[in-house]
């Protein structure tokens, strides 16, 4: 089994910290709160994302201003567990942008979706022209959220 795991050291872990709650921030900037010069920590940044520990850059947007205050949590109950049936299920939920994450479960159902839209209305929408269109599903449950005590972008 290959270790996908990055040798990081304290000063990586800096780095990464700090892009996580910025990612527009300066490589001047980060250098001088790690205590490395700029040269180096250039060198880590680029090291780190050549290895795959950094995957990219994005904006954090907030769904709520964006007329998406609906979640959703959509237990997905499948008729056919066998790896021809997950593959077409995972290729196909990709395709659906209401879908915020999707997670194989080790439980009583196969999958749990987290699903964000404008209200109950358009999740009605979504779940019945899309999530149960997707192939081998055999039933979900839903669980609507009330208020995010926490979530991580």
């Amino acid at each position: 089994m290959p270790d996908d795991s990055a040798d990081l050291d304290r000063f990586d872990h800096a780095i990464l910290r700090i892009l996580s709650t910025d990612g527009r921030i300066s490589a001047t900037e980060i250098s001088r709160r790690i205590g490395l010069s700029k040269s180096p920590t250039q060198a880590r940044i680029k090291r780190l994302e050549e290895a795959g520990v950094i995957t990219g850059y994005r904006a954090h947007l907030d769904p709520i201003r964006m007329g998406l205050a609906h979640v959703a949590f959509v237990e997905v109950r499948l008729s056919d567990t066998r790896e021809a049936a997950l593959q077409a299920f995972n290729r196909a939920v990709l395709a659906i942008p209401e879908v915020e994450q999707c997670h194989m479960i080790a439980s009583r159902f196969d999958y749990l979706l987290k699903v964000r839209t404008a209200d109950i209305q358009d999740y009605r929408r979504v779940l019945a022209e899309r999530i149960s269109a997707l192939p081998h599903v055999a039933g979900t449950s839903t669980y609507v959220a009330m208020e995010a005590v926490k979530e991580s972008t």
